[in-house]
């Protein structure tokens, strides 16, 4: 039974891995006051800066979040180490230039201060613990690199809580921008938590197979 349920659950998250990472498409076959960019002004919106930050924000983080799933696979990284070191690569590569992008665009967060700041420190954590992540593979860390891959694709997989938890947000305060207010932090502060009691699991784990 606790097999099935895992393997429900991989599914599920692979999915919507999936689903959201392939959404920035939507951004190039509709009108562009459409999801977020129907919140932001006329004056933002003309920003050539502004859109390259978006449009690389969204697109790389798109692909990041689109193939980084696939590296918590066990059994590709047992059978298929090169392709797991190949998407490793360019995960890190996505991650940083949608990272610093995003930390950019986040200056013109809607809502104002609190925004600003919450959105700065999601791309600034996931900047950080991928560099992390990248730089303990580098020395034969692969504990600390697992770890520090735990933590980065948490932040990621905000692109997938985000859209969860504000339309949820919206039908409970009945404002789009109190919504805002709190997916700010909503969408990546608990995601790093998850993130910290799934390596606990996994210590505990190793600790009784020694």
């Amino acid at each position: 039974m606790k097999k099935a349920i895992n393997k429900v659950t991989w599914w599920v998250f692979a999915s919507l891995c999936i689903m959201v990472g392939l959404y920035p498409v939507i951004y190039f076959l509709i009108d562009r006051h459409f999801g977020l960019l129907s919140s932001k002004t006329k004056e933002v919106l003309a920003d050539q800066l502004w859109n390259i930050g978006f449009y690389g924000h969204i697109v790389l983080g798109g692909i990041a979040l689109l193939i980084g799933w696939m590296q918590f696979s066990s059994k590709l990284r047992r059978k298929r180490i090169q392709l797991h070191r190949t998407i490793g690569k360019i995960y890190v590569v996505t991650v940083l230039i949608s990272g610093v992008c995003g930390v950019y665009i986040a200056q013109f967060a809607t809502g104002g201060i609190s925004n600003v700041i919450g959105f700065s420190m999601s791309g600034l954590v996931w900047l950080t613990t991928t560099l992390l992540a990248y730089n303990a593979i580098r020395n034969g860390n692969i504990k600390s690199h697992q770890n520090f891959m735990i933590y980065s694709y948490a932040v990621c997989f905000s692109a997938v809580t985000l859209r969860i938890w504000l339309p949820i947000l919206q039908a409970v305060t009945g404002d789009f921008i109190s919504a805002y207010y709190i997916v700010a932090w909503l969408s990546w502060v608990p995601n790093l938590i998850v993130g910290y009691f799934i390596i606990k699991r996994l210590r505990r784990k190793e600790a009784a197979l020694a």
